[in-house]
């Protein structure tokens, strides 16, 4: 599709001559999601989208929801969550200004209305966007929820005693209560995507933990007991293994939640969880199933539940070394300075891509929780490329190979000026990836290049120990495959991977974003271009180079975009989101009667 058409339907939507329906038909027929046309439609005078039905006419009836989080939460404070685990956990009590829905949509929680041009609430230049808060929402000891609670939040996490692992998403962002029920929040430059982080955190209150700032922030009491705005009130915790509550009567929005009780158990695996609700029946939800799709489709057989699929930004990719993970430089391998002496050589990256068969292992491996891609970004489908292509053919790597003076030795390895094609493939223990390793060896070895496979147990691999040569951040291997979360429905955070500055290093701790240590002056110039683009075609255009520069250069391999998958009961409608947490919308869930 020509840019100069999409302008014309988009200018058109504005004078009110095309209607949004029929210009969201006709992404749909070009392929693109529905969440494209309201980021293209981004300050036109259009009705936000209707939120999927909820049926039930009163609150409460639905007696007991049992949810199962096999990695159970271990704390309740948002601001000090670990991992998903516990950021669920603190979600079923604390609520955020809006929530992403399946569609990569922004949706009102404690907001009244999602910030437009159209309302007012986005700035023309887009250095402030003023949110409108609900005027009937209580926290759940019956202290109304306010503007200061907001403001709050933003000065609680920017403290460095508070430690919170949330304060990234305020930085740099200020906060200005403008009334009771009104906030601004003030960019330092003009911010195209202004729905990042800070609008889907869980909020706590102020009365509560005024008193337990800076240093004393870990003694609060409500670190483990929320009071939050949520429709589950807490009733038990017992960190890692049961947390309960119960309907909250007060709710702010009508006829919910549909539950009487709910029992979120923590323990297990991805296996167990999928068992206990597609075969036994004896829980309502299972999250986070990690598990191979054959082994899901033989428990769905059992008749109790249903696999549900939630396209986010989630994607499994290949990294090879930009740098030189032996050579030590100033004590340090994988230094920034160096390069890959083999990799340097762009028919060997050629050749290791065409070893990989995509197709195959989504196929054979992932089956339906997983699309093979070309593209480190696949969603949302405006920052696509259509430009890459993946290609499968071993003998056409050997080919390449032989052509560039890569001969075969006696043991079957090709070598070249005393250089063997011997590659250290490290990844996380886990049995897709371990199978995935397994197919490209084979393959690779067709071609003549050798892999010697590492498996390093999760919590080593993603460590943030320093001390631990085997993390992905130290990166002292050839190769190496993990998956990354985008996190959000637009690629900035994401794609910050791939910048110069982020390169990780000793210095920073190995804690840069950029493991890869890829580098590009052409990348770094268009990001940092994209981060002030209001232009919502032009910065798509950016980001669609940025990912064909890094994926056109063959040190990055995207391999799949995997979706996020849950188990659910049958008659449980528990509406999915690949872009936020599990829980939530919880509020909206339901039991259909039989």
């Amino acid at each position: 599709m020509h840019e100069q058409q999409l302008r014309h339907w988009i200018a058109q939507v504005r004078c009110g001559r095309l209607p949004r329906r029929d210009f969201m038909a006709r992404l749909a027929a070009l392929g693109l999601a529905p969440a494209v046309a309201s980021a293209l439609l981004q300050g036109t005078a259009v009705q936000a989208q209707p939120t999927p039905a909820y049926k039930p006419t009163r609150r409460g009836g639905g007696g007991l929801l049992r949810v199962l989080l096999w990695q159970g939460p271990t704390l309740l404070n948002p601001h000090f969550a670990t991992g998903t685990k516990d950021a669920d956990g603190a979600r079923v009590f604390y609520e955020a200004l809006a929530r992403w829905d399946v569609d990569g949509e922004l949706r009102p929680v404690l907001a009244a209305e999602i910030p437009s041009r159209a309302n007012g609430g986005v700035a023309a230049d887009g250095r402030s966007v003023t949110w409108r808060l609900k005027r009937d929402v209580r926290w759940h000891d019956g202290q109304p929820f306010t503007a200061a609670d907001v403001l709050f939040n933003a000065s609680y996490v920017g403290d460095p005693e508070v430690g919170a692992t949330t304060s990234g998403n305020f930085k740099d962002l200020r906060f200005v209560q403008v009334d009771r029920h009104t906030v601004r929040v003030e960019f330092p430059q003009p911010t195209p995507f202004w729905a990042s982080a800070y609008c889907v955190t869980s909020l706590i209150p102020r009365h509560i933990f005024a008193a337990f700032t800076g240093s004393k922030s870990r003694d609060a009491p409500a670190n483990l007991r929320p009071v939050g705005t949520g429709p589950y009130r807490f009733a038990d915790f017992k960190p890692g293994d049961l947390l309960t509550g119960t309907l909250n009567a007060d709710y702010h929005a009508p006829n919910r939640p549909h539950f009487d009780r709910l029992e979120i158990k923590g323990g297990g695996d991805a296996i167990s969880a999928a068992r206990t609700v597609l075969q036994t029946g004896e829980f309502d939800f299972g999250w986070n199933l990690q598990a191979e799709d054959e082994l899901l489709k033989r428990m769905e057989a059992g008749g109790k539940g249903r696999v549900v699929f939630a396209p986010g930004g989630t994607m499994e990719f290949i990294m090879l070394n930009f740098t030189d993970p032996v050579t030590e430089v100033d004590g340090e391998r994988s230094h920034a300075s160096t390069r890959h002496p083999l990799f340097r050589d762009p028919v060997v990256r050629q050749a290791v891509a065409l070893c990989i068969d995509r197709k195959g292992i989504q196929d054979f491996i992932y089956g339906r929780t997983a699309v093979s891609t070309p593209n480190i970004v696949h969603n949302p489908a405006r920052f696509r490329s259509p430009n890459l292509k993946a290609e499968f053919d071993p003998d056409k790597a050997a080919a390449l190979l032989e052509a560039a003076g890569w001969k075969r030795g006696p043991d079957g390895v090709r070598e070249k000026a005393g250089r063997k094609l011997k590659l250290l493939f490290q990844t996380s223990v886990n049995g897709a990836r371990q199978k995935t390793q397994s197919v490209i060896k084979a393959a690779c070895q067709k071609a003549g290049i050798e892999l010697e496979l590492k498996a390093v147990t999760s919590a080593a691999f993603f460590s943030a120990d320093v001390a631990n040569p085997d993390t992905n951040g130290r990166f002292q291997a050839d190769i190496q495959m993990y998956a990354s979360g985008m996190g959000q429905p637009d690629p900035a955070r994401f794609m910050d991977r791939y910048v110069s500055w982020e390169i990780a290093t000793k210095a920073n701790k190995w804690q840069g974003r950029n493991a890869l240590r890829w580098r590009n002056d052409e990348f770094d110039r268009l990001y940092s271009a994209a981060a002030t683009e209001l232009d919502p075609v032009k910065r798509a255009a950016m980001f669609i180079r940025m990912n064909d520069l890094v994926c056109g250069d063959g040190y990055l391999i995207p391999l799949m975009f995997r979706f996020n998958v849950s188990a659910v009961a049958n008659r449980l409608v528990a509406p999915p989101t690949g872009w936020d947490l599990d829980m939530s919308g919880l509020a909206e869930w339901y039991r259909e009667t039989a």
